[in-house]
């Protein structure tokens, strides 16, 4: 159990084993070359329209603190969209995929911009300047500027309050040039989301990028479909609340037939509550034990409130991850727990692999390479649908691991050269993939001795 303690991360290991690497995992003098996803096909939305219509009001006028947005806003289109700053190599084909698919999956007539101005500016900066405003982002939108210094200016005043907004003229994007190539593309997605749509998350949501728990780190079908009814024809700047609500069934019934079907009772309210714990739990700059009893707290409203949903799932997981350090057997029930849930609903496919890497780790860390080994397989295909090379990589550098243990060192190779190509999309630059991969060797009960 000890040496599982290092994969605390969502998708990989956190701290520096003690152990070295032993001779069959020797390092490997040149990396092979970055993978990357390739265009693959979209899963529709699958949920019924009567859902889908909550779930667009909730997202559309209301803000993440919970604040009214008293208008919908949009832009009118075309949309054009400029990159300045230092941009790293990969954003430049991500931008350019990303935008495919806006115009093709939502019908958004949107094309990045050559000219010195665009509607939404997205501006790339180091991550320390970023996080020196806003300290507990990865990445952020703003309205009514074109760039950081106009923000840094203008951040505390009406300028940039989107709830007094009327219409979307100029945004601007930040995002970090010096992270991973995924947490970029990341951050394009999410970003560009808000952006042109809607501005809230909300935890109920299981197949959404538009959900805080960030499992889904690209577009799926269901926010494409709400990116598009956001560009219907039908809505339009200055509409309200109860004005959207009265036209938006026709818009779906016309843009996703397949959901018109009765779409169950309204699911329960997330208490303020709840959402505090988690943001509390899985924040920075908060000691390690009040996180600790803040998961626990989040576990117990979501049991109050008799939920058997995704967002009992992920605080389960949320404690998990933050007492496996101190105590093994209380985070792998937690785990347990909270992949039955996931496993339970083709929608949750991808939060259940995140979970089952930390299962994987635990059979691996624990003698059983056979069980570590099916797990890593029957994961690898949500984690490659989800397009999130970083779980990816971790799962196949378990499944060499396994392999090795089991004496199929060739295979074992085959599998680690492998990960290491998806590891640098994941985790970025070539010394943070190799400690990736000396981590999970160390989970080895032979790789310890």
């Amino acid at each position: 159990m000890p040496a599982l303690v290092a994969c605390l991360a969502l998708t990989a290991c956190a701290a520096v084993p003690t152990a070295p690497p032993p001779d069959r995992r020797a390092a490997i003098e040149t990396l092979p070359p970055m993978k990357v996803f390739a265009e693959m096909p979209t899963p529709n939305a699958t949920r019924p329209n009567g859902q889908i219509a909550r779930d667009f009001i909730d997202l559309a006028f209301q803000m993440e603190s919970g604040r009214p947005v008293p208008l919908m806003t949009r832009f009118e289109q075309p949309v054009t969209v400029r990159v300045t700053g230092p941009a790293p190599a990969r954003l430049g084909p991500d931008l350019a995929a990303l935008l495919h698919r806006l115009r093709h999956e939502a019908e958004i007539d949107i094309r990045r911009a050559d000219g010195p101005s665009a509607d939404i500016t997205i501006e790339v900066v180091p991550r320390a300047t970023l996080q020196s405003l806003v300290p507990q982002a990865a990445c952020f939108v703003a309205p009514r500027v074109t760039g950081w210094d106009e923000y840094r200016r203008a951040r505390r005043s009406q300028q940039v309050d989107w709830t007094a907004l009327t219409r979307r003229d100029r945004v601007a994007i930040f995002l970090p040039g010096d992270v991973s190539p995924q947490e970029v593309r990341d951050c394009l997605h999410e970003e560009l989301a808000q952006a042109l749509g809607p501005l809230n998350d909300l935890y109920r949501l299981p197949d959404s990028i538009f959900n805080d728990d960030n499992f889904h780190t690209v577009l799926t079908g269901f926010d494409m479909l709400i990116l598009r009814a956001y560009y219907a024809p039908e809505l339009h700047n200055g509409m309200t609340r109860a004005e959207v609500a009265a036209r938006l069934p026709d818009v779906l019934a016309r843009l996703n037939p397949g959901g018109q079907r009765p779409a169950g009772p309204p699911p329960a309210p997330t208490p303020r509550a709840w959402i505090d714990a988690i943001e509390t739990a899985l924040g920075p700059g908060t000691p390690p034990a009040r996180r600790r009893a803040a998961a626990e707290a989040a576990v117990q409203i979501a049991l109050r409130e008799g939920w058997s949903d995704n967002r009992t799932a992920f605080a389960l997981f949320a404690l998990g991850r933050l007492t496996l350090p101190v105590d093994g057997e209380t985070a792998l029930a937690a785990f347990l727990r909270a992949g039955q849930i996931y496993a339970a609903e083709p929608a949750t496919r991808i939060q259940a692999a995140h979970v089952a890497m930390h299962l994987a780790a635990f059979s691996l860390s624990t003698g059983q390479a056979e069980a570590a080994l099916q797990i890593a397989n029957h994961n690898l295909a949500p984690a490659m649908r989800a397009q999130n090379a970083a779980l990816l990589a971790s799962l196949l550098m378990i499944k060499a691991e396994a392999l090795e243990d089991l004496g199929r060192a060739s295979e074992a190779r085959a599998v680690r050269l492998d990960s290491l190509g998806w590891a640098r999309y994941g985790f970025g630059p070539d010394s943070e993939v190799r400690v990736r991969l000396r981590e999970i060797a160390a989970l080895s009960p032979k790789g310890r001795t």
